[in-house]
């Protein structure tokens, strides 16, 4: 993966990134279009500007950036009352692909790519841009925002402690559960690097207790992520090969084991197609029988879903679901059970 070099802050091309990405998903969001004052109040960057002419300025090169990047943004009559005022939107009908064709090969890359940006950072801004346009009642327009699902975000609580101790070269400390195993072990690492190999997040480390190089999963970390040690404190061997390693040491898949879930009517499409079985319990809940593998990665799954799916067997997937969605609750800013 890359990464950026020095502290924790961002760079200001990530900044300006952000900025891009939250403009125009709110211009893509609202129905009718927006004023310049409804942008800068619903554009976390923009509410961050020192005056109103930095944020003329910003506004103005913004625009700019985003119709050579070739979106379609426009300049649109607001309403009678504000016949002096132009509004901004973009058009879904414009911004909008044409059906496209690929290789068998290139999407398995899409869906790489795409796993890939689900996890970034920027899902936070993004989603705050969005909870603001909600509070400002602005009118939503519910077909724009093409591929955005109503999942909570639980994949990997423990990915940006990881990334900035890759990044910074910091020894970790976390509890770590192995499928095989009840409970968690501490485990004291070097982290080497971080890696997606198979629609799953791997770190590669040199394990401090085992004297050896080890792989682990991050959906099994559980738990606080724990500084262990000073920025630059140890090198990352020279010949270190991050796709090498997790390929040869990710260990062999575990049995399949069976699972039932009640699943909201209109929810669930992709636990459907995989179920052995669907049954309709009434006109709100399915009954879904499908085989998972490991109990920590179907858990990240299904707690996605949130309250459209609830567990009734097996009691360890019951405990794994709950304690992802905690672990989210947590990683919000939310407390209680």
């Amino acid at each position: 993966m890359s990464s950026q070099s020095g502290g924790g802050a961002p760079s200001a091309a990530q900044v300006k990134t952000e900025r891009l990405l939250n403009l125009v998903l709110v211009l893509l969001y609202a129905r009718r279009p927006l004023a310049k004052a409804q942008i800068r109040r619903l554009v976390p960057q923009y509410g961050q500007s020192a005056s109103t002419e930095a944020f003329e300025r910003m506004f103005e090169r913004d625009k700019d950036e985003l119709r050579e990047l070739g979106i379609p943004l426009v300049t649109e009559d607001i309403d009678a009352f504000h016949d002096d005022e132009p509004g901004y939107r973009i058009h879904q009908r414009d911004y909008a692909l044409p059906d496209i064709a690929f290789e068998p090969d290139e999407l398995a890359v899409l869906g790489l790519a795409s796993r890939t940006w689900a996890q970034a950072s920027l899902a936070g801004p993004a989603a705050q841009a969005l909870r603001k346009l909600r509070a400002a009642g602005v009118e939503r327009d519910t077909e724009s925002l093409i591929g955005i699902e109503p999942r909570l975000r639980t994949a990997e609580p423990a990915f940006d402690a990881v990334k900035d101790a890759v990044v910074r070269r910091v020894p970790l400390t976390f509890t770590y559960r192995r499928p095989e195993a009840a409970e968690g072990a501490e485990r004291r690492v070097q982290p080497w690097s971080l890696v997606s190999w198979h629609g799953r997040w791997y770190l590669n480390a040199w394990d401090l207790d085992r004297e050896a190089p080890r792989v682990f999963r991050l959906s099994r970390i559980s738990g606080t992520v724990r500084r262990a040690g000073r920025p630059g404190s140890f090198e990352v061997p020279a010949d270190h090969e991050p796709r090498v390693m997790v390929d040869s040491m990710a260990g062999s898949a575990t049995q399949p084991s069976p699972a039932v879930l009640r699943v909201r009517v209109g929810a669930g499409h992709a636990l459907r197609l995989r179920a052995r079985t669907v049954g309709e319990v009434d006109d709100e809940w399915s009954l879904v029988d499908l085989d998972y593998g490991d109990v920590w990665s179907f858990a990240e799954e299904v707690a996605g879903y949130g309250a459209d799916i609830v567990v009734e067997q097996p009691p360890e997937l019951v405990d794994a679901v709950v304690e992802r969605l905690r672990g989210t609750l947590a990683a919000h800013g939310g407390g209680g059970s």
